[in-house]
C-alpha cells in the first residue's frame, strides 16, 4: 500500500458540478466537488477494502468522520477527523457525509479541487431567467451534459475545460 496514492489527483469523471449562484447579469458560478462515494473508491483501491474504517462520532452538536488506515508494517490504526456541515435536503445524512468528505481531505483525496480557479461562465440568455428580482437557471442550462476536461502536472492543475451539450467551449482556464 503506497499512501501517497490517495493524493493523486481525481479523475475528471469523479468530479461533479453545481451552480452555487447566478447574478442578474447572467454568469453562474459553478462549484466543483466529490461526493463521498469517491472517497471510499479511493480508500479501496489505495487501502483495500479491509485496511481502511470509518467512524462517526458527535460532540457538541456537530457530526464528525473519521477515515482509520491500518498500516501493517507498524500494525496500528492512524485516524483523520473532520467536521461537516449540515446540507439544505437531509441534515444528519448531509453533516455525516460532508464530515467523511472532509477527513478524505485530511488523507489527501481530492485535495485538489481546493487549487480550482473560480468557475464563472457567462449564461446564454435562455439559460436564466430573473424571477422576484432573483436570478435563477432555467431548464435549458444542462449543467450535467457538459463535459469537462482536467490536465495536471506534478500534482498540480494546469488546465480545467469546460464544453456544453453543443460542444461549444464555456469555461477555459489554463496556467501555461
Amino acid at each position: 500500500m503506497d499512501i501517497k496514492n490517495l493524493r493523486t489527483p481525481l479523475d475528471i469523471k469523479d468530479i461533479d458540478f453545481r451552480i452555487q449562484s447566478i447574478n442578474k447579469g447572467g454568469y453562474a458560478t459553478i462549484l466543483a466537488y466529490k461526493n463521498a462515494r469517491v472517497d471510499m473508491n479511493r480508500l479501496d483501491d489505495v487501502c483495500g477494502a479491509e485496511n481502511w474504517q470509518r467512524d462517526h462520532k458527535e460532540l457538541k452538536n456537530v457530526i464528525y468522520a473519521g477515515i482509520g488506515i491500518y498500516f501493517k508494517d507498524s500494525e496500528q490504526w492512524v485516524w483523520k477527523w473532520d467536521a461537516g456541515s449540515e446540507s439544505f435536503t437531509e441534515k444528519q445524512k448531509g453533516e455525516s457525509s460532508d464530515s467523511f468528505k472532509r477527513s478524505g481531505f485530511n488523507w489527501g483525496i481530492g485535495r485538489e479541487l481546493y487549487d480550482y480557479p473560480v468557475i464563472q461562465v457567462k449564461l446564454n440568455a435562455d439559460e436564466f431567467e430573473l424571477k422576484d428580482n432573483k436570478a435563477r437557471a432555467t431548464w435549458n442550462l444542462k449543467l450535467k451534459q457538459w463535459r469537462w476536461h482536467s490536465e495536471f502536472k506534478d500534482g498540480k492543475l494546469v488546465r480545467l475545460a469546460a464544453k456544453d451539450e453543443n460542444s461549444k467551449l464555456r469555461f477555459n482556464f489554463k496556467t501555461e
